[in-house]
């Protein structure tokens, strides 16, 4: 019984050594590990250990640290693969989609400023982890006659895509899909861009799904700007 409770001990130094780098006490191990035992058993066993060579103190009155020979008894004897396996699974899972949505991201930005340089328009996205929306060649449309004296409606559209999320719920109850739709002074939803016109549609990418838009004065060139967002869409869903 003695020997199996010296391995359990040996597992739970190696264990909190390896999440904490410091020299590990018996009252650490007593109150982390729930040992059903005095202190006084588990420094004995302790000493046991580290007489046979599983442990080491770096310093006088200083817990203790795992020897190679204490890590290579706890991989070979007392590791828990299983739940090791299931925990590493499900890290794995969640970098994966971290990894992806980043790739995602990074297609997107591309995709707008593609989209900006295009047009000179302001172009925009929304992301696919945290519905918010980005955007690129405000200053493109800031320059245009009508807004170029009118500062009160610049503000107000620049407001709108900085605090995206209203805007990001208005495009989801305007049921956008594949076809670019066109939505021209009035019959934006939101008031503050109403001065403006939106052309939006969603794109697919990976598993998720999102708008992806121009926005610019009522005077834009309609056919040329829908046809450019078309193609820019179809290249980011490929």
């Amino acid at each position: 019984m003695s020997e199996d409770r010296r391995k359990k001990v040996l597992g739970a130094i190696v264990k909190h050594f390896i999440q904490t780098a410091e020299p590990v006490g018996s009252q650490t191990i007593l109150v982390s590990y729930h040992f059903h035992v005095s202190p006084a058993t588990i420094r004995n066993d302790m000493m046991t250990l580290e007489d046979q060579g599983y442990l080491f103190q770096p310093h006088t009155s200083a817990g203790r640290v795992p020897t190679d020979k204490g890590y290579r008894a706890f991989v070979d004897e007392m590791a828990d693969y299983e739940s090791a396996k299931e925990q590493a699974l499900a890290t794995l899972k969640k970098v994966q989609l971290e990894y992806k949505t980043q790739k995602i991201r990074e297609s997107l930005y591309d995709s707008v400023s593609l989209l900006a340089r295009a047009t000179n328009l302001a172009s925009f996205a929304t992301t696919p982890d945290n519905p918010r929306t980005f955007f690129l060649g405000m200053s493109n449309v800031l320059r245009q006659p009508e807004f170029a004296g009118d500062t009160v409606h610049a503000s107000e559209v620049i407001e709108v895509l900085e605090k995206g999320d209203n805007f990001v719920k208005t495009l989801a109850s305007l049921e956008i899909d594949k076809f670019v739709k066109a939505f021209i002074g009035e019959e934006n939803i939101l008031p503050q861009i109403q001065s403006c016109s939106i052309l939006v549609t969603k794109y697919s990418k990976a598993g998720f799904e999102g708008y992806i838009g121009l926005l610019g004065p009522k005077r834009m060139n309609y056919p040329f700007n829908i046809v450019i967002l078309e193609e820019v869409r179809n290249l980011l869903d490929n």
